[in-house]
């Protein structure tokens, strides 16, 4: 980020910059035969404050979360989130780029708060109503500024801004496979029928979806914004 912000002039709204999207991380439908690009993403934010809402959330929530369940189970709902999201921008909205960490991050606090709501009572963490609003604020701010950004005159038209809908392809991941994940921490996964459910059904969507890069944009006839 701090590379960007010295290469580009800006820290604040970095992607009003036309050079924004020449890099060779963030998702562009013109380089969607570029694999990497599904998951680099995530490392390149529109601006500080893009950047700073998604680490708030992961700091609030991630970590707390990778303490009780370890990196592994915590890293698995993170990266399927963060393919999700793209993968859900080439399906919905198939002329936007992506950037940003908020695939991953919005898996991760909606699998939490769908654990801690449906386990509220037995639950002895203190604060958890503070913790539970701050992450909703969180949510909430990031996920209306990416709806207002992606509706904002963009800086390298024909392109439009980037695209929000990686938050709710985040999100279906955690309100599903991120829950199971969560929910049983003292089973072994392989040992749960649920997560084999939801694993095969996130397996079916990624393929689908990837037939879908490969066909749709010509036989729809779509028109893609050029590469930067």
């Amino acid at each position: 980020f701090i590379y960007y912000g010295i290469q580009l002039d800006r820290l604040v709204l970095q992607v009003s910059s036309p050079s924004f999207l020449k890099s060779p991380l963030p998702y562009h439908p013109q380089l969607r035969a570029q694999a990497w690009r599904y998951f680099s993403y995530i490392f390149m934010h529109t601006g500080i404050e893009h950047l700073s809402l998604n680490m708030a959330m992961q700091l609030l929530v991630g970590v707390p979360l990778e303490m009780v369940h370890g990196a592994l189970r915590i890293g698995l709902v993170y990266v399927c989130g963060a393919l999700a999201g793209s993968l859900a921008v080439s399906v919905t909205d198939m002329t936007a780029p992506v950037v940003g960490s908020s695939g991953g991050v919005y898996a991760l606090v909606s699998a939490h708060l769908a654990n801690v709501v449906m386990n509220w009572s037995g639950m002895k963490c203190q604060f958890k109503m503070f913790r539970m609003a701050m992450a909703l604020v969180c949510m909430s701010v990031e996920f209306g500024r990416a709806v207002w950004l992606r509706f904002y005159p963009p800086a390298f038209p024909p392109c439009p801004n980037p695209s929000f809908v990686a938050h709710l392809g985040g999100v279906a991941v955690g309100l599903t496979l991120g829950v199971v994940v969560l929910q049983n921490y003292e089973q072994r996964l392989q040992e749960q029928s649920l997560f084999w459910i939801f694993f095969c059904v996130y397996t079916l969507f990624v393929l689908c979806a990837v037939f879908w890069n490969i066909f749709a944009y010509s036989l729809l006839d779509v028109r893609i914004p050029p590469a930067p």
